[in-house]
């Protein structure tokens, strides 16, 4: 693997659109001035709103897509909105085009159609404008093992030629501090642990003053501990007002940690919403504990409540509109012995599932 890099150099900025409208012409001018003064004003409404969801959001797509040789289609067709201030989680399997928009986003893979814009910048026309402003760990952390944390991080801001070395120490030993690494500064990087190498390239982002994180997998391979150490400093970062992209396969630590959520599956976008939103939109369940599950269920479908099943000794249902308390009541008039009672609300894998109509484990 080799050591981390800034992302790419500005790409030069397309010639201005030579379109004219010309559609007054054929039927006269009264005709065309009233086209052309509907046409003027309904774009500039549109210019209007697109540059209003461009401010208020650190990064939006319009149709991004992107189309590999031989025809294999990694993005279709994304519309991605994400607000500022967020922690954006964006999930989907491993091959369902997350690491693809992230490198048309840093201006990394040059798009097949569509467009993007982040914090208000258009890509890549404006990605020497955006970039300094963003911090990016793109497919895990890559270091030089035979230098220290300190050292690697110097190198890494050495190789940007906007960075004042004048300001590095500091600089260097905020970011160590930050991520819990200060005290390893001086450790060689192929002694650190997964968790400490993770923190370190995520460290490697905060150099400078950011107003956007992109992390690709920050968790990917952390035991337990380590997963629980870069949960808890993304959290920290998005405090103080930076926006957080980060792109999971696990569902469990986006749930912790994130405020919105975007699900991928085979390169398009399924759902994007906020998080408790998402969540929302699932009906939640009666679950019942109980050795007589089979007359549990025939209560529950008389109740009118839909989907009622049981097994392993638990019978489940939708709840609808029912009161749970009255459910419980009718149970035990009905003489079913309830060990245990419960309303459950969907989580995020749920939601998925119900997306997808697929496992989360299922590759593409």
């Amino acid at each position: 693997m080799s050591p981390p890099t800034k992302a790419g150099a500005p790409s030069a900025a397309p010639p201005p659109s030579t379109d004219e409208n010309v559609t007054g012409n054929a039927t006269g001018n009264a005709t065309g001035n009233v086209t052309d003064r509907a046409t003027e004003s309904t774009g500039e409404s549109t210019a209007e709103s697109t540059a209003e969801s461009t401010a208020e959001n650190a990064i939006v797509t319009t149709g991004l897509t992107k189309r590999f040789r031989g025809g294999q289609v990694a993005v279709d067709d994304l519309d991605l909105v994400v607000p500022r201030g967020a922690v954006f989680g964006f999930l989907g399997p491993n091959g369902s085009g997350k690491t693809t928009t992230i490198r048309m986003l840093l201006g990394l893979v040059t798009p097949t159609s569509g467009a993007c814009s982040v914090l208000g910048e258009p890509i890549p026309a404006g990605i020497s404008r955006a970039l300094p402003r963003v911090g990016a760990l793109v497919e895990g952390p890559a270091f030089y093992p035979y230098l220290t944390g300190e050292a690697n991080l110097r190198r890494f801001d050495a190789a940007d030629p906007r960075s004042d070395q004048r300001t590095v120490r500091r600089r260097v030993g905020e970011a160590l501090d930050r991520v819990g690494l200060g005290a390893a500064a001086g450790k060689r990087y192929r002694a650190y642990s997964l968790g400490m190498r993770h923190r370190l390239a995520i460290a490697a982002t905060l150099l400078g003053p950011r107003d956007l994180l992109v992390l690709d997998e920050p968790t990917n391979g952390l035991d337990p501990q380590g997963t629980r150490e870069v949960r808890a400093l993304i959290k920290e970062v998005a405090a103080d007002g930076t926006t957080v992209f980060v792109s999971s396969h696990l569902l469990s630590e986006v749930e912790q940690m994130c405020t919105h959520v975007g699900v991928m599956r085979t390169g398009r976008l399924v759902a994007q919403a906020p998080i408790t939103e998402l969540r929302a939109g699932a009906a939640p369940a009666i679950r019942v504990e109980t050795p007589d599950a089979g007359e549990a269920v025939a209560v529950l479908s008389g109740l009118g409540l839909a989907g009622a099943v049981h097994a392993d000794g638990v019978a489940t249902a939708a709840l609808g509109d029912a009161a749970p308390e009255r459910i419980c009541a009718a149970l035990v008039r009905e003489g079913v012995a309830v060990r245990g009672f419960a309303v459950v609300r969907p989580s995020l894998e749920d939601v998925y599932v119900r997306l997808t109509g697929e496992g989360f484990d299922v590759e593409s």
